[in-house]
């Protein structure tokens, strides 16, 4: 009788397991045993409310330390990552490189210097710098300065031949030429290849006034804009503008209610940006040029004069991450591969392959040509064909938790509700450092989320879908129930 009461306790038991399971799973909590199965009822809600089945998402939650599977929905289905695939470039920019590492670009005064007049011209060589930006390209020329040149007598050389990049139109991924995200990259990149136009309102003289930065050689622009009436609304329309190379013009109105507005445009001749911003900025700066600005080969038989050195790559990183900048990640895997073969001139391809050795070293067998898992684009996400495994990326994470650049890789991340990508998130403030990634398509965040209990979690949400502009809500619902710690197992 004993036992057999015994038998029926364990049965109950078994049955009361059995349903507390059932319900946990009916509630959108998902216990050990459906981890992999069961996304959370708000996340499905929320799918539901956009117009997105369940089976164009992937999800992983995993814990920090431990790698314990919180929640594993399709994580080996191929995604496009868009923008998340950043953080594969970053991992291994940090890996290889190091937190302190910097870009150098040296500079030879190529001539005898009598007098602050240079017989001879001045050769500048790129390296993938992927943050020249204006002030430090007036640094660069500061410099000569401080070597004593006032007067070049030949010409200002810039040698572009690190990096072999295909020339593309600069609308051929969206049509969009003159968005910044669309620069290609090259070895000498200054200022992203943009110019930035400030409009401020003048209501007293009833115009804007256009401010230019930086100012290019042999490019004219309007410098008023008529002031209208009425609320600021598509005021980038209303302008009507014209970017012409050699002209920029504006044939419609500026609202004053908009107040003071930027935008950043990128410029119509890039292939000649750089050698028409050193023109202006040496003129700018009192400095003289007999000869001209132009492409050119740098010595290789001497010693530079000086070298430029670029902030640290876990801060260059982190400008990259925060704000999703696509050009800074093409020069970065540029970087890898040309750090690989010095000396050589460096291909896309290269840096695909370079990136998909390193992958591969860290596990899961990615080729970068089309397996099961990843396929490598050009590092920035920017791409139609990038593909990898929601599981992968969160393998990838866990593993960078655990090393010793996990400190650089997680403070370059978007903070939810702070600042970057993430600015805008209606996930608690500060509790996930998640980095964004969206296209026509596709939308995502992978990182890290700190939950109530003090535990840490991978996170990576993934989704391709033709309405996948309206997930944003699914993924804050994904950060929120990760926040709270559910299920705890």
């Amino acid at each position: 009788m004993a036992a057999m009461s015994r038998v029926y306790a364990a049965t109950m038991a078994t049955l009361a397991r059995a349903a507390a399971l059932f319900a946990v799973a009916a509630a959108g909590v998902v216990g050990p045993a459906e981890a992999a199965k069961v996304l959370p009822a708000e996340a499905l809600q929320a799918l539901q409310q956009a117009g997105i089945a369940p089976e164009a998402i992937s999800v992983v939650v995993a814990e920090v330390g431990s790698g314990r599977d919180v929640l594993r929905w399709q994580d080996k289905q191929p995604r496009n990552p868009a923008s998340l695939a950043k953080l594969l470039v970053s991992a291994a920019a940090l890996d290889h490189l190091g937190p302190a590492w910097t870009w150098t670009t040296p500079v030879w005064l190529a001539g005898p210097l009598r007098d602050g007049v240079l017989e001879g011209s001045v050769f500048i060589k790129g390296s993938g710098d992927p943050k020249f930006v204006l002030e430090r390209v007036w640094l660069l020329l500061r410099r000569l300065q401080q070597h004593g040149v006032r007067e070049i007598r030949g010409d200002i050389v810039l040698d572009q031949g690190a990096f072999a990049v295909a020339e593309v139109a600069p609308g051929e991924f969206d049509g969009e030429p003159l968005r910044p995200y669309n620069v290609q990259p090259a070895a000498l990149l200054f200022n992203f290849r943009s110019v930035l136009y400030t409009f401020v309102p003048d209501r007293a003289a009833g115009v804007a006034h256009v401010l230019v930065e930086p100012r290019l050689d042999g490019t004219r622009v309007q410098r008023t804009v008529p002031l209208s009436a009425g609320p600021c609304q598509d005021w980038r329309g209303t302008l009507k503008a014209s970017f012409e190379p050699g002209l920029t013009r504006f044939a419609g109105s500026y609202a004053s209610a908009c107040g003071e507005s930027a935008w950043p445009v990128a410029d119509p001749q890039p292939a000649t940006f750089e050698t028409r911003l050193l023109a202006t900025l040496w003129r700018e700066m009192g400095g003289q040029l007999q000869g001209g600005v132009h492409t050119g080969t740098a010595p290789h038989d001497t010693s530079p004069s000086f070298e430029l050195r670029s902030p640290a790559l876990a801060e260059l990183v982190r400008d990259m991450n925060k704000y999703s900048n696509n050009l800074m990640a093409q020069q970065l895997l540029l970087t890898l591969a040309l750090q690989a073969a010095p000396g050589t001139a460096v291909t896309p391809e290269s840096g695909r392959e370079w990136l998909a050795r390193w992958l591969a070293q860290q596990g899961g067998g990615a080729d970068g040509r089309g397996g099961d898992e990843v396929v490598i684009d050009n590092g920035s996400g920017l791409s139609r064909h990038t593909r990898i495994s929601a599981g992968r990326l969160a393998q990838l994470l866990l593993q960078d938790y655990a090393g010793p650049t996990m400190s650089e890789l997680m403070s370059s991340l978007p903070v939810s509700g702070l600042d970057g990508t993430l600015r805008r998130s209606q996930a608690t403030p500060g509790r996930a450092h998640l980095k964004t990634g969206s296209l026509r398509d596709v939308a995502g965040v992978a990182g890290y989320v700190l939950a109530d209990s003090g535990r840490r979690y991978v996170l990576v949400a993934i989704v391709n879908h033709p309405r996948a502009s309206g997930a944003r809500p699914v993924l804050d619902a994904l950060v929120r129930w990760t926040m709270r710690d559910a299920p705890a197992r």
